[in-house]
C-alpha cells in the first residue's frame, strides 16, 4: 500500500470517527438539545444545496473573501519589498507594524461597521486589513534573508537595483511570502464569516446569524459544514499554489521528498 493511499484511508477513517462521535453525543448526553444529529444536519445541507438562496450567499462569500485576500497580497508584498529593501523606511514604519500587528479584524469590526455600515466594503475591509499585516511582515523578513554573498555577487557582475530585486531578492523572498499567503487563505474565509456573523455583512455568516437567532439548529450546523469544506479548499489551493510557485526551491523539495 502507498504512502498516499495510507493517507486517505487514514483521513476517511479519522472523519468517520469524527462523525461517529457527533452521532453519540447528540443522541446521548446531550439528546433532546441543540446540538442535532448527524442524519438531521444531512437533510438540512441537502436542502440547502437545493436553495439558490444559499448560493448566492456562498458567492457573496467567495467574492468578499478572494478579493480581499488579493488585495492584501498585491499591497503586502509592494509594501514589504520598499520596506525590506530601505532601511530608513524600515525603521520608520517598524513600530506602527508592531501596533497593529496583534490587533485583530474583531477588534476594529464596531468602528468599521460605523464607517461603511453592513456592506460589502465593511467585510471586505476586514479582509483586508487581518490579511495584509502578516503579509507585509513575512514579506520584510523574506527580504532580510537574501543571501548577502548572492547580493554582493550580483552587484559585482553589474546588476541594477531592479535587476537584483527581480533575480536574488524576490526569490529569497517567496517561501516567506508563501508561507504567509497559505495561513492568510482561511483567515480571509474566516473574517469574511465573522463580518457577517457579528456585523451584518453579506454571506454565509448572515445566514448562520438568522438560522441561530431563529433557533434552527439543523440549518445553523449544515452551515458549518459548508464552512468547514470551504476551509479544507481554500488551504487546499493555497498549498497547491505555492507547491507550483516554489517547486525549484531546495527547501520546499526536501518537505516534500517522501
Amino acid at each position: 500500500m502507498n504512502r498516499k493511499l495510507r493517507q486517505l484511508l487514514a483521513g476517511a477513517g479519522g472523519m468517520l470517527a469524527a462523525l461517529a462521535l457527533w452521532q453519540f453525543i447528540a443522541t446521548g448526553p446531550m439528546a433532546g438539545g441543540p446540538l442535532p444529529t448527524v442524519a438531521a444536519t444531512s437533510v438540512e445541507l441537502a436542502g440547502l444545496l437545493a436553495n439558490g438562496a444559499f448560493w448566492a450567499s456562498l458567492a457573496e462569500t467567495l467574492v468578499i473573501s478572494l478579493a480581499g485576500l488579493a488585495a492584501a497580497a498585491v499591497a503586502g508584498i509592494v509594501a514589504g519589498v520598499l520596506i525590506g529593501s530601505f532601511e530608513p523606511v524600515r525603521y520608520a514604519t517598524l513600530a506602527v507594524l508592531e501596533f497593529l500587528k496583534p490587533i485583530p479584524p474583531i477588534v476594529i469590526l464596531p468602528l468599521v461597521v460605523l464607517v461603511f455600515g453592513p456592506t460589502t466594503q465593511m467585510s471586505w475591509f476586514l479582509v483586508f486589513f487581518g490579511c495584509v499585516l502578516p503579509i507585509i511582515m513575512q514579506t520584510v523578513a523574506g527580504v532580510h534573508d537574501a543571501d548577502p554573498v548572492t547580493l554582493d555577487t550580483a552587484r559585482s557582475y553589474g546588476l541594477g537595483r531592479t535587476e537584483i530585486l527581480a533575480r536574488v531578492t524576490l526569490p529569497s523572498a517567496l517561501p516567506f511570502i508563501g508561507t504567509a499567503m497559505r495561513v492568510a487563505a482561511p483567515a480571509a474565509l474566516i473574517i469574511t464569516v465573522v463580518a457577517g456573523l457579528l456585523g451584518g455583512g453579506p454571506g454565509l455568516g448572515l445566514s448562520i446569524y438568522q438560522a441561530q437567532a431563529g433557533g434552527n439548529y439543523p440549518v445553523l450546523y449544515a452551515y458549518v459544514v459548508v464552512l468547514g469544506v470551504l476551509g479544507l479548499a481554500f488551504q487546499g489551493a493555497s498549498l497547491m499554489a505555492e507547491r507550483r510557485l516554489l517547486h525549484w526551491h531546495a527547501s520546499y523539495r526536501e518537505v516534500l521528498t517522501p
